[in-house]
């Protein structure tokens, strides 16, 4: 195998991303461009070879530890990788993932149902009911005047969202809507329509389950 130094100009990498695409590259030409250079006595591409020979073997079980066993590769190099993969699945998750059901919320938000704290979320959609993201809005006891509608429909908008869903924790475990969820709730409603971003739940998570003001006829 030729070094990194042998190869044509147009044979490297970053080179051959930039005049024939990113698609055309192999994965270790890819990992090449991610990691950007070599270490002392292992070039680039030496290095990034390594690393998919890795990936090959258990993708599913690549991590910190398992990336920083090879030779000359630091913490620092391998959190990128990390960062990268974990990044490109975010996003390929929910380019494909769709919300049709209060059940789909709960699936998405599950890790909330646990918190200790009150969380305040959102998810935005797209007309085809795909999610465009998720976010967290604030992080406390919900009432009126910290869950603000130019926090909550600022993102969908700029995502030209064509719809929201909201939802929160409850860490005492109730599944019940309060007041103040009542509340809320009709308030943003009211501004939905008004910047024409459809408010289409919302949803109550805890450990026995979730709330859906949608499926009880509430919105």
């Amino acid at each position: 195998m030729k070094t990194l130094r042998q190869l044509h100009k147009n044979d490297k990498p970053r080179e051959k991303l930039a005049s024939r695409g990113v698609q055309v590259l192999k994965n270790d030409e890819l990992l090449a461009v991610l990691l950007g250079s070599g270490v002392q006595g292992k070039d680039v591409r030496k290095l990034a070879k390594e690393i998919v020979s890795i990936m090959d073997d258990n993708f599913d079980k690549l991590s910190l530890d398992k990336l920083c066993d090879i030779h000359g590769l630091g913490i620092a190099k391998a959190s990128q990788i990390l960062a990268a993969i974990e990044l490109s699945k975010r996003y390929l998750i929910h380019s494909h993932k769709r919300i049709c059901s209060a059940r789909d919320v709960y699936d998405e938000l599950k890790q909330f149902s646990t918190k200790t704290q009150e969380y305040f979320l959102t998810i935005t959609l797209d007309g085809a009911s795909h999610i465009i993201n998720t976010r967290t809005v604030f992080i406390g006891t919900l009432n009126q005047s910290i869950v603000h509608p130019r926090e909550v429909f600022a993102d969908a908008i700029s995502d030209r969202a064509a719809g929201i869903i909201i939802a929160h924790n409850h860490p005492s475990g109730t599944l019940e809507a309060s007041r103040a969820d009542i509340q809320i709730t009709q308030r943003l409603k009211e501004v939905s329509r008004l910047v024409g971003i459809e408010l289409l739940d919302h949803v109550i998570l805890s450990r026995q389950g979730y709330y859906s003001f949608s499926d009880e006829g509430l919105l």
